[in-house]
């Protein structure tokens, strides 16, 4: 097997852009398309990007030996919520993990004791991305909230559409045991599921989402969206684009099957750029 130049990844990652996708959870009625039962259950992504300059000004404060480890972290995250996407937590292997990066078990090892610990990292890498990008919507103060969740959902499908979306299952009880224990993820879920929340609460005020609705109803509403997956069979069928997909899975979530305007706004939302990886 190949091994992995750590010190070259390191490099590289100092002058490259990284970008990734977030996930957030809430609700067990869609396990079947990735969705994982935790205190509420289903997913939503949202992604960011961090600048090669933060990159730089981080890993100069630490040793060459600590940025080839945390080069090395990275690439297994990585790994793993890309696998997570293409075939599931119950699917994949640590062993598999290790090949994918091109390091020895043991050295995966050192850093994830388990496999639930690997599926818990890529987890918080996606909620970190996902509140940068709410923070950077924030900065247009201008922009109607409805507009804002609408351009949230936008992204969560297309992160989904492009298989970036990790899969977990809606029932395991350790792999929930490792998230729930987890204070790192716990703080970062409840941060993204307040913001997103406050962003409902000043639409519903303005009349572009049915006040009468419990706030969390439309905070699961647009989570399912992430992983709906009317998106995968439409794709699978050929007959539309990406985004034509998204633009009519947005209609009906924001404006009804009747296509009602739901208010000032109320169009889908701005697209958000996909970046490769």
């Amino acid at each position: 097997m190949k091994k992995v130049n750590g010190g070259r990844i390191a490099r590289q990652l100092m002058e490259k852009q990284l970008d990734g996708s977030i996930i957030v959870l809430i609700s067990s009625h869609y396990g079947h398309c990735g969705y994982f039962l935790l205190l509420i259950g289903l997913l939503v992504t949202v992604k960011c990007t961090l600048s090669s300059e933060c990159l730089q000004s981080r890993m100069a404060k630490i040793s060459f030996k600590q940025q080839v480890l945390q080069a090395r972290e990275d690439a297994i995250i990585t790994s793993v919520n890309r696998l997570l996407a293409l075939k599931g937590f119950d699917s994949i292997t640590v062993d598999e993990v290790a090949a994918d990066v091109g390091i020895a078990k043991a050295s995966l090892y050192k850093h994830f004791k388990s496999k639930e610990e690997l599926a818990g990292a890529a987890m918080i890498r996606v909620l970190d991305r996902t509140l940068a990008l709410i923070d950077t919507l924030h900065k247009d103060p201008q922009t109607p909230a409805i507009a804002q969740l609408q351009s949230v959902a936008r992204w969560t499908m297309q992160v989904q559409l492009a298989g970036e979306m990790p899969s977990l299952p809606a029932q395991n009880s350790t792999l929930r045991a490792t998230l729930v224990n987890s204070k790192v993820y716990m703080d970062r879920l409840m941060a993204v599921s307040d913001k997103l929340g406050a962003w409902i609460t000043q639409a519903q005020s303005a009349g572009q989402i049915d006040p009468k609705l419990a706030p969390e109803v439309v905070l699961y509403t647009l989570f399912a969206r992430a992983c709906d997956p009317v998106l995968s069979l439409l794709k699978a069928g050929g007959q539309h684009s990406d985004e034509h997909i998204i633009d009519m899975l947005l209609s009906t979530c924001f404006n009804g099957l009747s296509g009602a305007d739901a208010g000032a706004g109320a169009k889908p939302g701005a697209r958000v750029r996909q970046t490769k990886r």
